[in-house]
């Protein structure tokens, strides 16, 4: 590949790289993010829809979807978003589940994802270094499980006090 495209002429190079942009959802929206970034526009895109999953405005029944944050989580990551406004994405998700949570419990399934978007959130601001930033955010979460006794309460807490641990060797 390498090759090929360096013998290429430069018009030939450019006329192919455009034709992938206007072909393919995925390069399209990887050049336009490097060229217009527009971030923070992009996460408050994403909670609106993470919301909607939870709080809908058209239809009666919540879906309350982990698959949708996750879309956005990974999508973000793909793009190399900025980690903070990733880690936002993140802890934003597990909030808005734990408000919709208070109004009744739910299946076994619900919180096992959640306490896997909690591993993966603390694990993703441990490796970042975002621990700081997002302390208040990540014990106000840990908070919620422990009073209203979640199912995998235990695994929550375990993977806080990792997060203490790797702070502490840094």
């Amino acid at each position: 590949m390498k090759k090929y495209v360096a013998e290429l002429p430069k018009e030939e190079l450019e006329l192919q790289l455009i034709a992938l942009y206007e072909r393919y959802p995925e390069v399209k929206k990887y050049y336009d993010f490097i060229f217009n970034p527009k971030e923070e526009a992009l996460v408050q895109e994403a909670k609106a829809k993470i919301s909607y999953e939870y709080f809908p405005t058209r239809r009666k029944r919540a879906r309350a979807r982990r698959s949708v944050a996750h879309k956005y989580i990974k999508s973000f990551r793909k793009l190399e978003m900025d980690p903070q406004w990733v880690a936002e994405l993140m802890l934003y998700n597990l909030e808005i589940a734990q408000v919709f949570e208070e109004k009744k419990p739910l299946s076994d399934a619900f919180y096992k994802s959640m306490w896997k978007s909690y591993s993966e959130a603390i694990q993703f601001i441990s490796y970042h270094h975002l621990k700081a930033e997002f302390e208040e955010r990540i014990r106000k979460i840990l908070n919620t499980v422990q009073e209203r006794e979640w199912p995998y309460e235990s695994e929550f807490i375990r993977v806080y006090e990792l997060l203490e641990e790797d702070q502490q060797q840094h």
